[in-house]
């Protein structure tokens, strides 16, 4: 028996796979978008919750890191093994110790402790549990729907889901070069239905570049051994700390402080600004030092790295990204991509827009739906009361176009700057396509830090 849907007239059959699509995941979809809009303002949305964690007034100078790691202790003198220290995003915020695997969420699947100190005084101001917060539980909302492992692969396969919903729509909305400005209209005079179709379709066209990146980008992060199929990197996912590098010196009374080897992480580059240190787990481990370069994408995440031994202070290995293949470098654009992190401030807010407008296309698809099935009646939209605002919104989305072009003006010069390696960075995909069909059905995923 074949397939009813081959039965069907080409664009009849991509509209009920669309239709399908906004059914049945069409909630999951535009939770998705809400929360992870939310999420890239992680950050400042903590801090507006917490706002102990806002220095005011920043006074003098960092103390040092062992003089930090001391407050950490001294809070939580029973948690032993490694620790990562990460450093502030501006001069207002505060140093995040982080500790992976605390007891009390050791069946979670990313809960680690988080310690909020004040860079200033070394003064521990808060400890909390991922996951327990506001922002993190959001994040763990989108990242995972708070279902753990099925959660996680769940939004990778949404993710999917989405970019086929995406892709039809185009398809659906395409009226041909003769009916291209009548489709760009939008009628509130014939009716509220009408007017929800045609936002429908007008947001879903303007959305639809920034939502196809974001559902492909983080389909890559919930399955990391695609990329690193494509491409022919490995050891590249977002959370990925390079491999584990044993200390082979004796162990001896007077180790390498945090501050020492800071300074000997330096040496090599001497430029770079520390982003996070991670303290060495019994007497082999080692200290790991994350720098980041000038013109490195990821912010909070640089992949310049230096490990040191801490019993002898020698510098053991560098992973410098100005080395990195092809593929290495195009995995490292997964991560800034998706969070909107790699366009600046400009591009976080657009992302932030993208992702709510996945909710007005879920209500608008949702009421025409309704409408056609005898559930919701139509009726007229008096627009008179909401004319300042209507004139306010235009104005704001003039602005906000013309910053538009010009972030795209700002990407079609990094396309052409980073115009060779995606040509070498193609050939490999190809060349790692079929060494990823083979291994798919039997590699097991993990998943990557999210913070």
């Amino acid at each position: 028996m074949q397939f009813p849907i081959k039965h069907l007239p080409a664009r009849a059959a991509w509209l009920r796979i669309h239709l399908y699509l906004a059914l049945s995941a069409g909630f999951l979809f535009a939770l998705m978008g809400l929360t992870g809009s939310i999420s890239v303002y992680r950050v400042e949305l903590d801090e507006l919750f917490n706002p102990q964690l806002v220095i005011e007034e920043p006074q003098g100078n960092y103390q040092s890191l062992d003089r930090i790691m001391v407050s950490v202790h001294k809070a939580h003198p029973d948690r032993y093994g490694s620790w990562t220290l990460e450093m502030p995003g501006s001069s207002h915020g505060m140093i995040t110790v982080w500790y992976d695997k605390p007891r009390e969420t050791v069946f979670e699947l990313y809960a680690p402790l988080m310690v909020s100190v004040n860079p200033y005084t070394a003064e521990v101001v808060a400890s909390r549990f991922w996951g327990q917060t506001a922002a993190t539980w959001l994040l763990d909302l989108h990242t995972q729907l708070r279902l753990a492992r099925f959660g996680w692969n769940a939004v990778g396969i949404l993710g999917l889901l989405l970019m086929i919903s995406v892709a039809t729509g185009l398809y659906l909305w395409w009226p041909g070069i003769t009916g291209l400005r009548s489709a760009l209209k939008i009628r509130h005079r014939a009716g509220m239905i009408q007017f929800a179709f045609d936002l429908h379709r007008l947001i879903g066209l303007l959305s639809a570049p920034a939502l196809l990146l974001l559902a492909f980008t983080g389909f890559l992060l919930i399955y990391p051994s695609v990329p690193e199929s494509l491409t022919g990197s490995s050891g590249m996912e977002h959370g990925e700390t390079g491999r584990t590098i044993p200390s082979t010196a004796i162990p001896n009374n007077h180790p390498v402080g945090l501050e020492s080897a800071e300074f000997i992480a330096r040496g090599p580059f001497p430029r770079a600004q520390l982003r996070r240190v991670t303290t060495p787990a019994g007497n082999a481990g080692i200290y790991r030092i994350n720098l980041r370069q000038d013109g490195e994408i990821n912010q909070r995440h640089p992949f310049t790295t230096v490990w040191v031994d801490r019993w002898s202070g020698h510098i053991k290995e560098v992973r410098n990204p100005a080395g990195f293949t092809t593929g290495e470098t195009i995995a490292t654009w997964i991560w800034p991509l998706h969070t909107g992190e790699a366009l600046g401030a400009k591009g976080r807010f657009l992302w932030f827009v993208a992702g709510q407008s996945v909710f007005v296309l879920y209500v608008s698809g949702l009421l025409r739906w309704l409408y056609r099935r005898g559930m919701v009646k139509d009726r007229d939209v008096n627009l008179a009361a909401l004319k300042p605002h209507f004139y306010r919104l235009i104005k704001m989305t003039r602005s906000m176009s013309l910053k538009l072009f010009h972030l795209i003006y700002l990407l079609i010069q990094r396309i052409i700057q980073y115009a060779p390696i995606i040509r070498k960075g193609w050939a490999a995909s190809f060349l790692g396509l079929k060494r990823m069909l083979l291994i798919a059905k039997t590699h097991r995923q993990r998943p990557g830090k999210i913070n």
